[in-house]
């Protein structure tokens, strides 16, 4: 039996929608520039290259519906984010065979301190400053893909305080979620309980305090988040 030096950390969870389980988080992976109108709003070229991934932290991901203003920061932006959730995983795994390891579907916010990615950026170092922070990943429920079906097509949209600022369509994603198991498989040894976030579509902006965040994806239970 191993003896700990100290208590182990808790272990990061999300709730799977409709039961009393919780689905533990191995890993956070996330998809840069997946939607090629949101590329083109980065300054990015829209034509199909290599995807990239950055990665957030298991513990990042928050389910309390609370979104706290984060500090070192005054400009916090919204992405909404389709997230694939793992039951298994392996390497070098083909795209058509992908599709199998998936056990299900969440709404998620990628939320990004967008001064300190474009410091980071502009220095050539890593994103993680502005990405990997506290909280960073409001997420809904897991809902399993045998009730939905796999989601490759359907409604993607964000309203902040009842504006629509967000919308697109899970079939502009330019890496498809086949692809993306596929390629992180050929890099990192994907596993259960291993998260993707799979991009966002056009029309991030900034988020202040007392802002009302509504992520909605077609056959997902909304994601209702206060900015405090």
């Amino acid at each position: 039996m191993i003896k700990l030096a100290i208590p182990a950390p808790e272990l990061a969870t999300i709730p799977v929608f409709g039961t009393n389980e919780e689905f533990p988080i191995r890993r956070i992976y996330c998809i840069g520039r997946n939607y090629a109108d949101h590329t083109i709003e980065m300054g990015g070229d829209p034509d199909r290259e290599p995807p990239f991934f950055f990665q957030k932290n298991p513990n990042n991901a928050d389910t309390s519906g609370e979104f706290p203003y984060p500090p070192e920061t005054n400009d916090v932006h919204h992405e909404i984010e389709m997230t694939i959730a793992l039951k298994s995983g392996g390497k070098n795994i083909s795209e058509e065979t992908a599709l199998s390891h998936v056990f299900g579907y969440a709404v998620s916010l990628d939320m990004t301190r967008r001064d300190l990615q474009s410091d980071m950026k502009n220095l050539r170092r890593p994103w993680e400053i502005g990405k990997a922070f506290e909280r960073s990943a409001p997420i809904g429920p897991i809902v399993r893909w045998e009730d939905i079906g796999h989601l490759e097509t359907g409604s993607i949209q964000l309203d902040v305080n009842g504006k629509v600022t967000q919308s697109g369509d899970l079939n502009q994603m330019i890496w498809k979620i086949p692809e993306m198991v596929s390629y992180l498989s050929r890099f990192y040894d994907i596993a259960a309980g291993d998260l993707i976030m799979s991009g966002t579509p056009a029309g991030v902006g900034p988020v202040v305090k007392g802002d009302k965040l509504v992520a909605k994806i077609d056959r997902l239970p909304n994601l209702n988040i206060v900015v405090v």
